[in-house]
């Protein structure tokens, strides 16, 4: 690493008005790449199948196609709902009250999937938050969305923006429980995509999802996923049916310190959807591996800072990156740092400044942000005068 960091810093010292980069070459000696089988075929319409730690897509079939979500819609409900419990809008141990319109719209009036709660009652903010996810009940979703937004319509509109935010670029949902609308809509890789979301942002609250049943007023509740009985590695995340959706299901495993995401929609069976599930989680194990080639908030680079008040910045990437790449070649893994244009002061901590590029063979695995590690105020009067004269010059 001192050899890497001093080799990045003759390099910038050198600069002029040239850009400060660092390539790294794959090593010498690198197995030809075995080759890879095509992904399984497997019962169900569409698929997708990611990397979580670098949201790489392993393998799709009609990926970004829109199509009704069903109960997966509850996972964008509970990351709306965790994040208010976090922002200390919602407490878990609040009374919530429970609606005529929750009860009827979503629990055991409309026949749908309920969570036995009666009109005008009182539940625990936890006792719903399980609900919703391991049960999957649609009058515990409606009753935690009058809370935390008044309305549930008012819910589905924060649902809307913060899709948005996770740059869900294909998703809308027309309720918080996944009652099918033609409005009401996502795809396999959005889906993916929030469950990554999820898993990252709320790590401690995810455990919810692996558990297989809870108990709440004398009624044992089963989760209805079914891959938690089958594979020890599965821990979520959340099943789906609508006669319209059919069978869906959002997975994820962790193996060996490895995590994949894969979202199954539209199969004909429940045993299909699992099938499809666990054939495309096996396919990604087997054949791919996630490696760390980046520790994050480490140097990789100090090009020269102009006008500023000193010579040089640290640039790394913000958090670890990662690569994921077909087992056994991640010797051959190439890195490129690149710093963009000239950099002027004032430059704040945090700031894009570049690109860290990692490339397999001829192909880009993954691109991460270069970020400025420090702050470089501006220099003086006089050195910024002399900076700008040099800059005339180079």
């Amino acid at each position: 690493m001192k050899a890497f960091l001093a080799t990045a810093a003759l390099v910038a010292t050198l600069a002029t008005a040239q850009t400060p980069s660092l390539v790294t070459p794959p090593t010498a000696a690198v197995i030809a790449a075995m080759p890879l089988p095509a992904p399984p075929v497997v019962p169900t319409n569409a698929y997708v199948l990611i990397d979580y730690d670098t949201g790489r897509v392993l393998a799709a079939q009609k990926a970004d196609d829109r199509l009704p979500p069903a109960s997966i819609t509850k996972v964008m409900a509970s990351y709306v709902v965790l994040t208010a419990v976090r922002e200390k809008r919602l407490r878990l141990d609040e009374q919530v009250v429970i609606s005529e319109h929750a009860w009827r719209a979503g629990g055991a009036a409309s026949g749908g999937s309920t969570t036995f709660l009666k009109v005008g009652s009182t539940v625990p903010a936890d006792v719903l938050i399980k609900g919703m996810i391991i049960q999957s009940g649609n009058d515990a979703t409606i009753a935690l969305a009058e809370r935390v937004a008044g309305t549930e319509s008012a819910f589905v509109e924060m649902m809307n923006q913060y899709a948005a935010r996770l740059g869900l670029k294909n998703t809308h949902f027309d309720n918080s429980w996944g009652d099918h609308s033609p409005n009401h809509y996502s795809t396999a890789h959005d889906l993916a995509l929030l469950g990554q979301a999820l898993i990252r942002d709320f790590p401690e609250d995810y455990k919810i999802y692996s558990m297989r049943e809870f108990v709440w007023n004398g009624i044992k509740q089963q989760n209805r996923n079914g891959l938690l009985g089958r594979d020890p590695s599965v821990d979520g995340i959340k099943t789906g049916h609508t006669d319209a959706a059919k069978y869906c299901l959002l997975s994820s495993a962790k193996r060996d310190g490895q995590r994949l995401i894969s979202t199954v929609l539209g199969s004909d069976k429940i045993k299909d959807r699992e099938d499809a599930s666990a054939a495309l989680l096996n396919y990604g194990f087997t054949h791919f591996e996630t490696m760390k080639l980046q520790a994050g908030n480490t140097a990789i680079l100090k090009p020269r800072v102009y006008k500023g008040a000193e010579d040089f910045v640290p640039v790394g990437t913000a958090r670890d990156a990662f690569a994921s790449v077909q087992r056994g070649q991640g010797g051959a893994i190439q890195k490129n740092a690149e710093v963009k244009g000239t950099l002027l002061a004032p430059i704040k901590k945090g700031t894009t400044v570049g690109e860290l590029t990692l490339k397999s063979g001829n192909q880009v695995v993954a691109r991460i942000p270069l970020v400025a590690l420090a702050d470089v105020p501006e220099a003086g009067f006089f050195g910024r005068l002399y900076d700008t004269v040099k800059l005339w010059f180079n």
